[in-house]
């Protein structure tokens, strides 16, 4: 199941810019996810809800899935055509000469977020109490 491993590397990956922009708390991520990917969207949407409760950052952030069509170039006639209905043949021409365009990547589309400390500051163990 290789949607465990993706679904911790955009955490991590939002993790990491979270302190440069601000962040205090993902409210949802956006990805656009190929359709021949081969990411299980169930499976990954299974993943995500079990650690977004482990990570304070997406505690309740929602994921949102767009699926990118799969889209074939073929070289001999120059057309494209959708890839998942008709497969590495051409349609058009009958050639194997083809290419996969777009529906292969996952692709981190937009991150909603509220903004806050850029990260958390621990006074030093010697320091005086806060007063108010």
């Amino acid at each position: 199941m290789h949607e465990l491993g993706i679904v911790t590397h955009v955490m991590k990956t939002i993790e990491d810019l979270a302190p440069e922009n601000h962040i205090a708390r993902v409210g949802s991520v956006t990805l656009e996810i190929g359709e021949v990917s081969g990411i299980v969207t169930d499976q990954f949407l299974d993943c995500w809800n079990y650690f977004r409760k482990k990570r304070p950052l997406f505690r309740d952030a929602e994921l949102k899935i767009e699926t990118v069509p799969a889209v074939t170039y073929c070289e001999s006639c120059g057309r494209t055509y959708p890839t998942v209905r008709c497969g590495r043949i051409c349609p058009h021409c009958g050639s194997s000469e083809t290419y996969l365009l777009t529906g292969n990547r996952c692709v981190i589309k937009e991150i909603e977020a509220e903004s806050g400390p850029a990260e958390a500051v621990t006074p030093p163990a010697d320091a005086p109490p806060a007063t108010r």
